[in-house]
């Protein structure tokens, strides 16, 4: 059966055509765009889910909201391919990164992106925000220089998961060369064969 997947343009459900493109599931996008002027997700959204938000999935009469959620309700359905892997450690590690991602990591970046649009009063407050992100951008740097990939020496949904704040550091919160693991690992995930055809599916995406 062929999931949907309702996309939002440069948002979180990028992650989402990536992880069903490197799964091999099949699956067809409905695109939305923004409010030009808010930045918002449109209405319509509202008819697939009561939040109104975006990543959303359609399964088999299922709808499935929040990007863990999904990325795990697709390791699932795959039989457990870019799951945790063997070893309770390691697994451990797989389950961190996999909520640390949305839980840890996004919260300060949409706090300083927010600050960045209200004038005046959002520089000061901004200059706080950053040095909560560098402890962020330095322990997943520690921790890059010690591994392949997020949970171990294997690719898997945590790196998935972690893409988008990584990408969105980036883009607007201080990630650069000076965090060269970070940075080689940005490289090793925009060169996956499976990430390039989910932006092919997706449209637009600004922090590729």
């Amino acid at each position: 059966m062929t999931i949907t997947v309702h996309h939002l343009e440069n948002s979180r459900s990028q992650r989402v055509l990536w992880m069903l493109e490197e799964l091999g599931l099949p699956y067809n996008v409905k695109r939305y765009e923004r409010d030009k002027a808010t930045m918002l997700a449109p209405p319509e959204l509202k008819r697939v889910h009561p939040l109104g938000k975006s990543p959303v999935i359609e399964d088999g009469g299922r709808v499935v909201a929040e990007t863990g959620a999904i990325v795990e309700y697709l390791v699932d359905k795959a039989g457990g391919r870019l799951g945790p892997p063997e070893g309770e450690d390691a697994a451990l590690r797989y389950r961190f990164w996999l909520h640390y991602a949305e839980g840890s990591l996004m919260p300060p970046l949409v706090l300083k992106l927010v600050l960045s649009r209200i004038p005046l009063m959002g520089k000061p407050a901004m200059k706080r925000i950053q040095p909560m992100i560098d402890v962020h951008l330095d322990y997943v740097e520690s921790e890059l220089a010690s591994r392949e990939w997020c949970a171990g020496d294997a690719f898997s949904a945590a790196d998935v998961m972690m893409s988008f704040p990584l990408e969105a550091a980036r883009n607007r919160a201080g990630l650069d060369e000076s965090r060269p693991a970070t940075i080689a690992w940005l490289e090793k995930i925009h060169a996956r064969p499976a990430y390039a055809a989910a932006l092919a599916a997706g449209g637009p995406y600004a922090y590729a």
